[in-house]
């Protein structure tokens, strides 16, 4: 009996990282309450009032002070659509608990192919909705932490990089880790609202410190503006403003992973997070307004103090930053706390689409629209392959954008729209087919009034859609758009090979019926002991026919490998092919294809004495023309390849690789015994 209680390197540390592993019936474990969902799946949402207030005041500065004052109604209008979609999405989550979402929807009453538009849509939106959330956490932190400023991208992709470890431990630990800081985030906007509207009311409240400045109009706005162009300002502010929605859809794809009653719960979820978002989103720009604050798109040259630019030595804080910092003015350590906060959930936003990514792409990958690897749940049973291609693309978009929130959110909300709008679309569809053969009356005022709620969303966020491709569409929409358009093709294709692949592997009549012969050939290069147990394994296997082949590739080595072999009495016949190139694969390749054309019906089996060793060098040293063969071999119709291993020594410190006992962290040092492992030579 062998008791190896070594633990690997990599796998010690992969546990460290991840924690022990978890069974498949330990799923259940894994859902969350509402306490855990809410910060899991409404993070993002929750954290885009951070930036959305700051995106309508660039849009609206480009006009100057005068479009100012459009502000709280440009909030409104966002406010009330954010509302609808909530209404609407708790339609979804109760017709469609699966976990599908938008993609569900769209399939199932649109067709494939708004399905595949949906669902591309979805996956861009994802790995943006990582690239802005951190992108802007990191921003917001650079208010606090100056060091930050001109190494945003490195920051943000160590931050990605950190997101995808601790999401890799599981939906639950990843939701349990986030949910303080996020309820610490609500806690101290909410707060600095609070404290901000009791200062206002006792007239203490100061303004922020760019109250003093005046904000110049930007080109096409400069001097008075006809009203089609303050329409198109005010469609492009409240496009920017939208932003505040997206994440909204998360919760209808995360179903799955709430406790029983998992519908009720996802509403719930759905309803808690309009309600604070809308208010958070609200007191911002109601306290901008208060406090007189000044929020410029190139503050260099737009903010003037005395009628001049104040200059690039300016730097502009975001619009939480300057409000905590009126606000708080005679409570310094709050100020940091909220910047703090603000900071964190912006870069735990991206948590949201770090747990619908997985879950669309497994349920993508189920339907032949992504490669199957998606479908696998890792370790601590999370879509591990789908956490690691969302942190990969989120990387790219971070450094090839330098971090830059404004240039990455004109990229942001195309895809959410078109998902809202296609789900809307859905759902109507769904009330319509159901209503058509419900008779109880009692239903169908239930069903009419919930195909009302989807056909109102669906006019909101269609027209939301439009004016957002309207505005942004040179801004960079349209690089979410052939974005959007790559994966719609590309899973296109990918279910297409699917598809092919099962046609070509559908039993039929000649798969019934067993070959006709059974054509043997035993490779040989040397005679030696992989040698004799190849031959030894193809004779046990009684094949109709068997030979052993050389390649003369060295006349007088071929003829000690042919004199030894009638020397041993080998009872099977050696066959010496020629090779006057000395090319070794080929001829064989040739013989055996040889053989295919003469009895078509007939399965040649190729048997390849190939070396077992134990350490990554000397796998350098062997086997190669064994790869090469099975290589070339594996391509050829009718052909079955054979590896037949040969233990040398060296092969035992991989079997003792192998044969570890490999504790989880805490095992040893509280005492639990390790299940000893039996050696076969033990046994």
């Amino acid at each position: 009996m062998a008791y190896d209680h070594g633990v690997g390197v990599a796998e010690a540390g992969k546990r460290m990282l991840l924690g022990r592993k978890l069974k498949s019936a330990q799923l259940g474990e894994t859902l969350l309450p509402k306490r855990v969902a809410l910060p899991v799946f409404a993070s993002d949402a929750l954290s885009s009032v951070a930036y959305a207030p700051d995106e309508i005041l660039l849009t609206l500065s480009m006009a100057g002070l005068s479009a100012y004052s459009y502000n709280w109604q440009v909030g409104v209008a966002v406010a009330i659509v954010m509302l609808t979609v909530v209404a609407s999405y708790r339609q979804n989550v109760h017709a469609y608990p699966s976990g599908g979402g938008d993609y569900e929807v769209a399939s199932t009453n649109l067709g494939p192919t708004a399905g595949m538009t949906v669902a591309s849509a979805l996956l861009v939106d994802y790995v943006l909705t990582v690239a802005v959330s951190i992108s802007s956490g990191v921003q917001n932190a650079a208010a606090a932490l100056p060091f930050l400023h001109g190494h945003e991208a490195i920051a943000a992709s160590a931050l990605v990089l950190i997101l995808m470890a601790v999401n890799l431990r599981g939906v639950k630990e990843s939701g349990t880790a986030f949910a303080i800081p996020t309820y610490l985030f609500m806690a101290s906007i909410i707060g600095m609202a609070v404290w901000g509207y009791v200062r206002y009311a006792f007239g203490d409240l100061p303004k922020v410190e760019s109250a003093e400045f005046d904000i110049s109009s930007e080109g096409a706005y400069a001097g008075s503006i006809s009203s089609i162009a303050m329409v198109f300002l005010l469609a492009r502010a409240f496009s920017s403003g939208c932003a505040a929605l997206t994440g909204v859809e998360a919760i209808s794809n995360g179903v799955p992973a709430f406790r029983p009653p998992k519908s009720r719960n996802a509403a719930s979820t759905l309803l808690m997070l309009g309600t604070i978002a809308v208010a958070m989103l609200m007191s911002i720009l109601v306290l901008a307004n208060i406090t007189d604050l000044r929020f410029a798109e190139d503050p260099a040259h737009q903010l003037l103090r005395d009628g001049e630019p104040v200059g690039s030595s300016y730097e502009q804080q975001t619009v939480i930053g300057q409000l905590a910092s009126a606000i708080f003015d005679n409570a310094e350590p709050l100020f940091y706390l909220t910047i703090a906060f603000t900071g964190i959930i912006l870069v735990l936003a991206a948590n949201t689409a770090f747990n619908g990514f997985p879950v669309l792409g497994s349920i993508l990958a189920r339907d032949r629209y992504l490669p199957r690897a998606l479908d696998t749940r890792g370790d601590r049973l999370a879509f591990s392959n789908g956490i690691v291609a969302l942190a990969a693309g989120a990387i790219v978009l971070i450094l090839l954008f330098d971090a830059e929130v404004t240039k990455l959110i004109q990229l942001y909300i195309v895809g959410v729209f078109v998902s809202f709008t296609a789900s809307q679309t859905g759902m109507v569809r769904h009330w319509t087919r159901l209503l058509r053969t419900e008779t109880d009356p009692a239903v169908r005022r239930r069903m009419m009034r919930n195909r009302a709620i989807n056909a109102f969303g669906l006019t909101v966020t269609g027209l939301v859609l439009v004016v957002v491709l309207l505005t942004k569409f040179l801004q960079g929409a349209w690089i979410s758009i052939a974005l959007m358009t790559a994966i719609f093709f590309v899973m296109r294709g990918i279910r297409r090979h699917y598809d092919h692949v099962a046609d070509e592997l559908e039993i039929d009549d000649s798969d019934v019926t067993l070959p006709s012969r059974v054509h043997a050939i035993v490779l040989v290069g040397k005679l030696h002991k992989p040698t004799m147990r190849a031959l030894a394994y193809a004779r046990i296997a009684r094949p109709n026919t068997i030979e052993a082949v050389i390649v003369d590739l060295d006349p007088e080595t071929t003829q000690a490998v042919a004199r030894r072999w009638e020397d041993l009495n080998i009872p099977v016949p050696l066959t010496t092919l020629d090779s006057p190139y000395r090319e070794l694969v080929r001829p064989i390749v040739r013989y055996v294809k040889g053989i295919r054309r003469r009895s078509p019906r007939d399965i040649v089996s190729v048997y390849i004495p190939e070396y077992v060793v134990g350490r990554w060098w000397e796998q350098l040293l062997h086997n190669q023309t064994a790869l090469r063969l099975k290589g070339r071999l594996l391509f050829t119709p009718g052909v079955m390849v054979t590896s037949v291993p040969y233990q040398l020594q060296s092969s035992k410190y991989a079997r003792e690789r192998a044969q570890r006992v490999r504790p989880v962290p805490g095992e040893v040092r509280r005492g639990q015994a390790l299940e000893p492992r039996q050696d076969d030579d033990d046994r």
